[in-house]
């Protein structure tokens, strides 16, 4: 049996910014759960009052756009998260003891500032421990540490939804 490589498991927060987290196990393999996770062309599914565009398939330097509020979906106005890939790192393999997938989305504004950070490990029987987490500040004059105490329960409450989603149509 050997022993993976370490991967960082995405950037840490900067001190004293909060973040959401949540964790899901998902039964499917975690090289297809991450390419799911990752390609931002999914998220429209998945994240709720959301649009999204990206200019292509997920890797480093791959631009993406979402658009969230009411009726985004079907073009109007609403809050814009632009995102660029930072880190893109595929698990090695399906089975438990393969390093696992490791991708990082720096939110570059003009409202949202921060990381999004997506992690797949893989586990035995073809299952996989995805991890989503943000840690996201407002843009302007307040300090981060307050405005992303302000940002975390509702990207709380929306990775939640997201992976639910996900895992039912990865599971299906």
């Amino acid at each position: 049996m050997t022993t993976p490589t370490a991967r960082p498991a995405g950037p840490a927060a900067p001190d004293g910014i909060a973040g959401a987290s949540v964790t899901r196990t998902v039964d499917a393999p975690a090289r297809l759960v991450f390419a799911a996770l990752t390609d931002a062309r999914n998220h429209g599914r998945w994240v709720p009052q959301t649009r999204v565009r990206t200019d292509g398939a997920p890797t480093v330097g791959t631009r993406v756009e979402a658009v969230s509020g009411p009726l985004a979906r079907f073009g109007a106005p609403g809050l814009v998260d632009r995102m660029r890939i930072t880190a893109y790192d595929p698990p090695a393999g399906d089975d438990a003891h393969a390093a696992p997938g490791v991708a990082v989305f720096r939110k570059d504004g003009p409202v949202l500032l921060g990381t999004a950070t997506i992690v797949v490990e893989p586990l035995d029987g073809g299952r996989c421990r995805a991890t989503f987490r943000e840690h996201v500040t407002l843009a302007g004059p307040l300090p981060g540490a307050l405005t992303s105490r302000l940002t975390a329960p509702g990207f709380d409450v929306m990775l939640r939804v997201v992976l639910r989603r996900a895992a039912r149509e990865l599971e299906g």
